[in-house]
């Protein structure tokens, strides 16, 4: 069964709560009336019971009623809709102005009886205190039923009527209101990967989708840029892979046109081997990454002394530190839970760095505070503000010149380095002013 749609959902709900409020208000208008006439009757039979208990004073049997019947009569020729009905003790019946009345009612208040196709209200009391006959009046209230019956039909005929006017009056404003959420669909269905760049109208929408239509402009947003950084990222491998390739290539075709020595040979493998060993390394770092993109890299919880890891770090990296006359430093002490393969290999990457960029006769800084804060700096040229943020990008550089085929420079250790804090929960950010270069990370610690 197909379900029904949101405009017509609202439309049926209109009707109802409307064909519910319709009848509510109509029966409750059409129970006033009835009880309006109820008071009213009630008021007309009191007010001439009394009248008639008035002119029958002191009349104790049958033949002194006779001489009072005149009047009565005349007194009822007025009324056309009011028969009157005498009985004396035991029940006997004295007089009755109209035949075919009803029985009298076993009680004395406001009744309402039927007998022949007509409608009566009817009230007894006694005649006189002095004799046990009684007085019933009875008021023919056929028109008031009518009235009432055909109230009600007009009450259903309303509810029905204002149900239909509802239901097409909701489906139009539901068909109306809802356009933006169609509006919104037509963008969702023209989204492809060449027309990420449409986007909701915002200011048109209604204040109840203003923030939805923000939300998927977001989205939309998101997704423009992580399928631009995907575009780059994939002619990036591209640009990466087509030089060690060509080189292998160059190298096995250049080997293979005469024959050579033993030797040659293990030297051109040896050639081809460090192109391949750089190229699988690039191809671990970029599933590295993957894995960090998709939230599966699971550091490990070991109390690490930081200091001890650095102080180990400088060590490796001092010969190399001495031949570019650079000094290495560390500053403080921090102690934290964390991973220590991920946090030395995320260090050891922006130590590299900064060996790579710091000129002779400068100074690396190493610097740790309780928290954990992590500062490595180093200096050498600044670097202008609008590229520290895209340092973190995958083979990103500063340099436009592409340094290709060089292993150690392929661009992905920042990257590494970032998805590392990441995963640690901590943050990573770059700062270049005053000669000095910096990348600091905050990571949850124990001081």
């Amino acid at each position: 069964m197909r379900r029904l749609s949101l405009g017509t959902r609202l439309a049926l709900l209109f009707a109802a709560c409307t064909a519910a409020v319709s009848l509510g208000a109509g029966l409750l208008f059409n129970r006033a009336s009835e009880q309006h006439f109820v008071e009213l009757d009630q008021q007309l039979l009191e007010s001439r019971l009394s009248l008639f208990r008035s002119q029958l004073a002191g009349v104790k049997d049958l033949d002194q009623l006779q001489g009072r019947l005149p009047a009565l009569r005349n007194e009822l020729s007025h009324q056309a809709d009011l028969a009157l009905r005498i009985d004396g003790p035991g029940g006997a019946n004295w007089f009755a102005s109209r035949d075919s009345l009803p029985a009298i009612p076993s009680t004395s208040a406001l009744t309402t009886l039927h007998a022949d196709g007509v409608d009566y209200r009817s009230l007894t009391v006694p005649a006189d205190a002095k004799t046990s006959a009684q007085l019933t009046l009875f008021l023919d209230i056929t028109h008031h039923q009518h009235f009432l019956q055909g109230m009600q039909r007009l009450i259903w005929l309303t509810v029905g009527l204002s149900a239909l006017a509802t239901a097409l009056l909701g489906a139009w404003a539901a068909r109306s209101g809802l356009h933006p959420l169609r509006q919104m669909g037509q963008v969702a269905a023209s989204v492809s990967a060449r027309s990420l760049t449409t986007r909701l109208p915002v200011a048109q929408m209604p204040e109840e989708l203003a923030e939805l239509a923000t939300t998927v402009n977001a989205m939309l947003q998101r997704l423009d840029d992580a399928f631009q950084r995907l575009s780059a990222f994939s002619a990036d491998i591209a640009h990466e892979l087509r030089t060690p390739l060509s080189n292998l290539l160059t190298h096995t075709q250049v080997t293979l046109t005469r024959p050579r020595s033993l030797e040659e040979y293990r030297e051109a493998l040896h050639g081809n081997l460090e192109e391949l060993q750089w190229m699988a390394q690039m191809i671990n770092d970029m599933l590295f990454l993957a894995k960090a993109d998709h939230g599966l890299l699971v550091p490990g919880q070991t109390a690490l002394a930081l200091h001890e890891d650095v102080d180990a770090l400088l060590e490796f990296y001092a010969p190399l530190a001495e031949d570019n006359e650079v000094q290495l430093l560390r500053e403080g002490e921090a102690v934290l839970q964390g991973d220590r393969h991920m946090l030395r290999r995320a260090l050891s990457n922006l130590l590299d760095n900064a060996l790579r960029f710091t000129p002779a006769g400068g100074q690396i800084r190493v610097t740790l505070e309780p928290g954990v804060r992590i500062c490595v700096a180093n200096t050498g040229v600044a670097i202008e503000a609008a590229a520290l943020p895209r340092l973190f990008d995958r083979f990103y550089r500063v340099d436009p010149a592409r340094r290709e085929g060089v292993s150690e420079h392929a661009g992905l250790g920042l990257a590494i380095t970032r998805s590392i804090v990441l995963a640690h929960c901590g943050i990573i950010k770059a700062q270049s002013q005053d000669g000095w270069t910096r990348f600091v990370i905050e990571l949850p610690g124990t001081r």
